[in-house]
């Protein structure tokens, strides 16, 4: 009977993996300028050598935090996966099962976080220094905590769910579970906006003036529903510049940080053609449906690579509380694995929203700006090694961007940058 289960874990994986694979492969933008000339990118010609130098130092100092903290996700995770040590450390919580599941998962976050503290404060010194943070450590640990408390409450969610499918149907929990991994993803998603940023921003609609009507005006030009932009108090917490386009349905919103106020008028409207992009082409939307598969995908491969670690890590049945740990183990392994993946995919769809805001701008130069501004006002990185490509970048690098403008101009006669 085991075996029967495996087996079909094994054929859901196999045909979700096959769906999964085909949807990105079609509906993924590889190529969002068919026929332009090519224009390489270029730091040297857009920043100056001292910005340049400025960029590489400031990712050098973020790095090394960035990666040890990456390195203590994964030591934490080998060792609840491969060990052992988090099932017999979890044997000593008493109390019901379920109880005893929520305090598993409190206690495995609460460890890494622990662990990953310092690192964290080490990096915001750094943030203060290059002038990118405007918290206070009081402001800085009260996001922190939150962050924790949101990884927390949705993992015991799911972990939760887990053991109390597994526990009724040790065999076919998977299934359950699988198209309930799909309906989270799409709830989350769709709530995000309403549930998740409050807590970390207050929201306001953009004041009435030329910006403002300007800005709705491009998204009717653009066919583009919008109610409303709202307007970020990021300001309170960095010194960067950004926007972004989150929900979708009743919920979608387009989101300016109030630094925006304080730029060009025409690079702001350039910010939101942009996303106004991500709106008309549905990408929340997309990205939440193709995610929705990925976690169900996900979870037909964490029923068989769990029942395959069990003797291993002396975990007695995954409906067991003791099995939290190599569940949060899987998970966050997951996670990292499948990060790579899913920053490809990112790139070229904020590509092919870069180029729906020059069409409908049909503005390169002040394109070309604005990109210079942020990225010199976030000190982005100019040209990130392979691995921090691969690992962390989900946007085009600037000289990327900027390169791609070029190509517009010239695929549609217009001035070059």
């Amino acid at each position: 009977m085991e075996r029967s289960g495996t087996r079909g874990a094994a054929f859901a994986l196999a045909g979700l993996g096959v769906l999964l694979i085909a949807v990105v492969a079609v509906t993924t933008p590889w190529q969002v300028l068919s026929g332009a000339p090519a224009a390489e990118p270029d730091p040297a010609r857009d920043f100056s050598a001292q910005e340049i130098a400025r960029a590489q130092a400031f990712d050098a100092a973020t790095s090394v935090p960035s990666y040890l903290s990456l390195g203590v996700t994964l030591l934490v995770a080998g060792v609840l996966v491969l060990t052992p040590f988090g099932t017999r450390a979890l044997a000593r919580l008493r109390g019901p099962w379920w109880v005893r599941v929520l305090s598993g998962v409190v206690a495995v976050y609460g460890v890494s976080l622990a662990l990953k503290w310092p690192l964290g404060m080490w990096a915001e010194t750094v943030l203060r220094e290059y002038g990118l943070s405007t918290q206070t450590w009081a402001a800085w640990t009260g996001d922190r905590l939150k962050n924790f408390g949101l990884q927390v409450a949705l993992s015991a969610i799911m972990i939760l769910v887990v053991v109390a499918l597994a526990r009724k149907w040790p065999r076919r929990w998977w299934i359950p579970a699988s198209a309930g991994a799909f309906v989270l993803t799409v709830g989350l998603s769709f709530a995000y906006p309403v549930l998740v940023e409050p807590v970390f921003n207050d929201f306001a609609p953009l004041p009435a003036g030329q910006l403002r009507t300007d800005l709705l005006a491009m998204a009717e030009r653009d066919g583009v529903p919008v109610n409303d932009v709202l307007v970020a108090d990021a300001s309170r917490r960095t010194t960067a510049l950004n926007a972004y386009v989150s929900g979708f349905g009743a919920t979608r919103r387009i989101v300016v940080y109030d630094n925006l106020l304080k730029e060009p008028a025409k690079e702001t409207e350039l910010i939101v053609a942009h996303e106004l992009g991500h709106a008309k082409n549905g990408d929340v939307l997309y990205g939440t449906l193709v995610g929705g598969l990925g976690a169900a995908l996900g979870t037909c491969l964490l029923f068989l690579v769990a029942q395959g670690l069990r003797r291993r890590t002396e975990v007695p049945a995954l409906g067991d509380p003791r099995a939290v740990g190599l569940l949060v183990g899987l998970i966050s392994l997951g996670t990292f694995l499948s990060g790579p993946a899913q920053n490809l995919v990112s790139r070229h769809i904020e590509a092919r929203a870069d180029a729906h805001a020059l069409e409908l701008t049909r503005d390169p130069v002040t394109f070309t700006a604005m990109q210079k501004r942020l990225a010199t006002r976030n000190i982005s990185d100019l040209s990130p090694d392979i691995l921090e490509y691969v690992l962390y970048v989900s946007h085009p690098t600037a000289p990327q961007r900027i390169a791609m403008a070029r190509s517009w101009a010239l695929l549609n006669s217009v001035k070059e940058p």
